[in-house]
């Protein structure tokens, strides 16, 4: 059977997967891609994730051959999933299976499971490593629960979402979650110093500048793989001996990719740390995550709706006008579109990040639905129910309603509440920006109406 193609390489520089133990895996030719070629070939060449690699650690543990409970490695690109899969095998010995949640199918896991439970009869443990298995369809996913629980696969999945969201909650419950974080600035430096000497890597065929490093690990964004695929790009355009300059690098790299997935976990993330700065009044950070958003290609409608959405939910009525602005956005975003359009999203971002907050909006509407939905209603009061049809009179409709407009002050003493909620008090403004006046209006209109004032 054969099986899904995982690292770079091509299947010329190492034994096809699922056809030997895992140290044939992982040996990429010369030709390969640099960062195919400097993947850490033990725990001392691992760079990074202390916090789960540490002396006892279940990782550590697992690593050592210590350790028998599955994993599922979650964490950005970039970050050493692969490679602690791959160490996994290697440093155990244990046989090595990698199948892609891409090209993959229960056809396929049920036919690794099968050759893994023969392997066990001979004392041969197998390694199950499912990159991407937040693809993995649920009936895919239960297909491997089975085997999981039994031990008859050791597996390690990678994925780069929440698997809280993204893997059946049985296998969740059957594996441990070990959350990989973006490298520091200072393990991809190390990274690409090691690339720029190493004999796998450049071995010293030429020497970078520390700013044009430092620009490395900038565009790098934490990914360790990125690093290095930048770091062979600048080395292309350096003649033997030469040396990468910050000029270099710019040249090969055209400009940052920011990471990014719009069906993955960044898109909540930056989205949630773009509501958040909103909230929290921090423009210069709102404005910071609306560029990443465009710049990652986010749907600006999507932008705009998020703007609508904070204009009442967040700053309602302490500045009425920044819904209108949000709404004027996203009629400019959809007339437009991008890149004029970043023009009005910034302009929205910035009035709605320096307006007056407050949530008495939605607090009230909460408030009103959350007696609705308990049943206190009522019937509408006899004064207050429609008297244009026949007979409505007769019935009592509309009898005894007073008009305010009658009424000098324009307002007057009358009952609108159903009577089970006489008294209720929904909407209580805030003393910010133009919640301010209404507080006093707000409390004049009530006493009034409920004929505590004139």
């Amino acid at each position: 059977m054969a099986q899904a193609t995982l690292f770079p390489g091509g299947d010329d520089d190492r034994g096809a997967a699922g056809n030997g133990t895992g140290s044939s895996y992982f040996h990429p030719g010369d030709h390969a891609p640099l960062a195919a070629r400097m993947r850490p070939r033990n725990l001392d060449e691992v760079v990074g994730q202390e916090h789960i690699l540490g002396p006892g650690k279940p990782l550590r543990r697992l690593v050592d051959g210590s350790g028998a409970a599955s994993v599922i490695l979650y964490g950005p690109p970039g970050t050493g999933k692969t490679t602690i899969a791959s160490l996994v095998s290697t440093e155990t010995d244990r046989h090595f299976v990698g199948l892609s949640a891409l090209n993959s199918g229960v056809k396929e896991v049920r036919g690794v499971i099968d050759r893994a439970r023969r392997d066990l009869i001979d004392g041969r443990r197998t390694v199950l490593f499912i990159d991407e298995v937040h693809r993995f369809s649920k009936t895919q996913q239960d297909a491997l629960l089975g085997a999981v629980e039994n031990r008859i696969v050791l597996l390690v999945a990678a994925t780069t979402e929440n698997p809280s969201f993204s893997v059946v909650a049985p296998l969740l419950s059957r594996s441990l979650i070990l959350q990989l974080n973006p490298l520091s600035d200072a393990d991809v430096a190390t990274v690409v110093r090691r690339a720029l000497t190493d004999e796998r890597g450049l071995g010293g065929r030429v020497t970078a500048a520390d700013g044009a490093v430092d620009q490395l690990v900038a565009l790098a964004g934490g990914d360790a793989r990125r690093a290095l695929t930048y770091t062979e790009a600048a080395a292309e355009a350096v003649a033997d001996g030469g040396e990468i300059t910050v000029e270099t690098v710019r040249d090969s790299v055209d400009r940052a990719i920011v990471r990014y997935d719009r069906d993955g976990d960044q898109h909540y993330d930056v989205t949630s740390a773009f509501i958040k700065s909103v909230r929290g009044s921090d423009v210069d950070a709102a404005l910071h995550y609306l560029a990443r958003m465009i710049e990652a290609g986010e749907d600006p409608r999507f932008i705009a709706r998020r703007l609508l959405i904070l204009a009442s939910e967040d700053i309602g009525m302490a500045d009425p006008g920044a819904l209108q602005t949000a709404v004027a956005a996203a009629q400019t975003v959809a007339l437009i579109g991008l890149p004029e359009g970043r023009i009005a999203l910034a302009q929205a971002t910035i009035h709605l990040a320096t307006s007056p907050k407050s949530n008495a909006v939605i607090t009230a509407i909460d408030a009103a639905l959350r007696d609705v939905r308990e049943g206190k209603s009522g019937h509408v009061p006899p004064h207050l129910r429609d008297g244009h049809y026949a007979g409505a009179r007769k019935l009592g409709n509309a009898v005894g309603y007073l008009y305010p407009h009658d009424d000098p002050r324009g307002i007057l003493a009358q009952q609108y509440l159903p009577d089970p909620l006489t008294g209720a008090t929904y909407y209580r403004p805030t003393g910010h920006g133009g919640e301010k006046r209404l507080g006093d209006v707000v409390g004049r209109l009530r006493g009034i109406i409920r004929g505590r004032g004139n």
